[in-house]
């Protein structure tokens, strides 16, 4: 990808899932994107792990127009308050404006609370996880990795490495090739896929 890239944004609240998105945050930043948190306000927060987070902008000032994607990863308060509701609802403008949404685990369940899951394919921790939200998209659910439908990715908890390849290949980070020995060296240990991507200067 050639020109300037704007932002990919990483949501950020209490409790969230550090595990889950460091494969992406970490190769988009090595692509060339700027990673930027954004928070419900500019308090800090702190993660399951305890690391303390201070977001780069609030939740009401992001606007889609100003950013390549939006990440949501899991956290417990998706499923013990409605306090993240407000991030299901920046998902829904970004889709609407045809940016991408990045949803794993938990931020999975609150795109299905918001009835963004009802008309796409999509995939998360077990398909009783979701349904227990009461969405309408129980048909479309997929039991895989990482599912892609249109601007929309998602994934489940233990698929931290596919869902870094769902949002490389949307992208255009890695492709062919290349996205495949990324995906087959951190998800297998594979040596192999470790010289294709020396040869390219990966």
């Amino acid at each position: 990808m050639n020109g300037i890239r704007k932002p990919v944004h990483l949501a950020v609240y209490d409790t969230l899932a550090d595990w889950e998105t460091g494969h992406t945050t970490a190769y988009l930043a090595r692509g060339g994107y700027e990673i930027r948190t954004v928070g419900a306000s500019l308090a800090p927060v702190r993660s399951v792990g305890g690391l303390r987070i201070q977001p780069d902008v609030a939740l009401d000032d992001l606007r889609p127009e100003d950013s390549s994607l939006l990440i949501l990863p899991g956290a417990d308060l998706w499923d013990t308050s409605d306090d993240l509701a407000p991030f299901a609802r920046k998902a829904r403008e970004f889709l609407e404006a045809d940016v991408p949404v990045a949803a794993i685990c938990g931020g999975t369940a609150g795109l299905a609370r918001e009835g963004l899951l009802d008309d796409r394919a999509h995939t998360s921790a077990v398909s009783f996880y979701l349904a227990a939200t009461g969405y309408k998209g129980g048909e479309r659910y997929v039991d895989t990795d990482a599912v892609t439908d249109g601007k929309l990715i998602t994934a489940g908890p233990t698929e931290p490495v596919a869902f870094a390849r769902e949002v490389f290949g949307l992208l255009g980070v890695y492709e062919g090739e290349v996205l495949d020995a990324w995906y087959r060296l951190f998800h297998d240990s594979d040596a192999e896929a470790y010289a294709v991507l020396e040869a390219v200067g990966q």
